[in-house]
């Protein structure tokens, strides 16, 4: 626990939803420029694909040392370490491909270039989720944590409707000036960090438990982690598609679809995880498997309605069950562990995550070419069987009197 004179745990805490919506918003607004810089640099569209997994797998390969490093030395010095590698490594992305754009080097060094620079921010990003989560945890009783973890998740949300938006206007203009104004963005929120949250002064530095990803106390919210995590992609990845050979939209108008069809992930997956902050308790076992039923649901009738206003209906109750899944995973792992394990077990959480950013993308573009909708039914019995997972690990916590 803080000491007592650190600001109050809820001013502490949002602090940490300034920092990881302006990180979360960088990242995100690189995902309309990767497009046009992958032709302006003669790439093939594929390398754009291999750019965006590139930052997924370093994503989960560094999660668990950035938790684990926490738990050494403090949260605050390790997200301002992070952070300071984050920042440097979108200033050179922006500033290599402003020289690269203007003179195409040749396509193997614009590649490794890219990839590199990817790789880096991947890295370095996966400390503010692992690491925010960590020092939620250790700041709020476990009856709190489901509140704020929903509003942590919240915060990430604005980032994933904000960045893209952001990109896509400054786009317009330059397809640079998005990655320079990007790269600003997580150097405010580290001012705000060193500025307002409180020093690692009496972090005592401790050795690291050694916390296995196969460790039955985090079995359930890692399981739910990795298929709540590939059903997002899945829904991201297809929904272009779908609407191009299901909707019979042509590719204007399936773009125009898919746009709105995500921004209304974003706005509900907002609105829910605001409500779910404002409840004083929350039964994170409870949570996620209402939240699993809900979002199978939305998978599961995205085939049997059609039109573009059934698509989007199913996406925003997909963005509802997953506004209460998301918070739900990071209370049970939290709740899970020990206070000198809480670092490790949220850098796990986010390294199962990323596991789902490298490998979902290819599965369900995969079965989208067996069937256009069968990637969508994947998902839904996939959160369905989550859901009984879920509800299972419920009673037995009631029948040993846990919860």
């Amino acid at each position: 626990m803080p000491p007592a004179s650190s600001p109050s745990p809820r001013r502490e805490a949002g602090v940490l939803f300034v920092f990881n919506m302006l990180c979360l918003t960088a990242m995100m607004a690189f995902v309309p420029v990767i497009g046009p810089v992958v032709r302006g640099l003669r790439l093939a569209e594929w390398h754009g694909g291999l750019v965006i997994t590139i930052a997924g797998l370093l994503w989960m390969l560094m999660a668990r040392y950035w938790g684990r490093r926490s738990d050494r030395i403090g949260r605050r010095a390790t997200l301002l370490r992070a952070a300071a590698g984050y920042i440097v490594s979108y200033l050179l992305l922006a500033a290599g491909l402003d020289l690269m754009l203007r003179e195409p080097p040749p396509l193997w060094l614009a590649l490794a270039a890219l990839l590199v620079l990817r790789a880096l921010i991947g890295a370095f990003y996966a400390a503010m989720p692992a690491v925010s989560a960590a020092r939620i945890a250790d700041i709020t009783a476990p009856e709190q944590r489901g509140a704020m973890m929903a509003k942590l998740g919240a915060a990430n949300a604005f980032g994933m409707v904000l960045g893209p938006a952001i990109g896509g206007l400054l786009a317009k203009g330059s397809l640079i000036l998005p990655l320079y104004f990007a790269a600003a963005l997580p150097l405010l929120g580290a001012l705000w960090l060193a500025l307002k949250l409180p020093s690692d002064a009496a972090h005592q530095p401790r050795p690291t438990p050694p916390l296995k990803l196969s460790d039955p106390r985090l079995r359930l919210p890692l399981a739910a982690m990795v298929l709540a995590m590939s059903a997002v992609i899945t829904a991201q990845m297809i929904v272009g598609f779908y609407a191009m050979d299901a909707l019979h939209l042509d590719a204007v108008a399936a773009a125009r679809a898919a746009g709105i069809a995500m921004t209304t992930v974003g706005v509900v997956l907002i609105l829910v995880q605001l409500g779910l902050a404002k409840t004083r308790r929350m039964n994170a076992a409870r949570c996620l498997t209402a939240g699993a039923v809900l979002a199978g649901v939305g998978f599961l009738l995205v085939p049997w309605l059609g039109g573009a206003l059934g698509l989007y209906g199913c996406y925003a109750v997909m963005a509802a069950g997953m506004g209460l899944v998301f918070p739900s995973i990071q209370t049970l792992a939290a709740n899970a562990v020990n206070p000198e394990e809480q670092g490790i077990a949220a850098g796990s959480v986010t390294a199962v995550q990323g596991m789902a950013m490298v490998v979902a993308p290819l599965a369900c573009t995969l079965l989208y070419g067996v069937r256009p909708w069968l990637p969508y039914v994947a998902a839904a019995s996939l959160l369905l069987l989550l859901a009984l997972a879920a509800a299972t690990h419920l009673r037995r916590a009631r029948a040993y009197s846990v919860i």
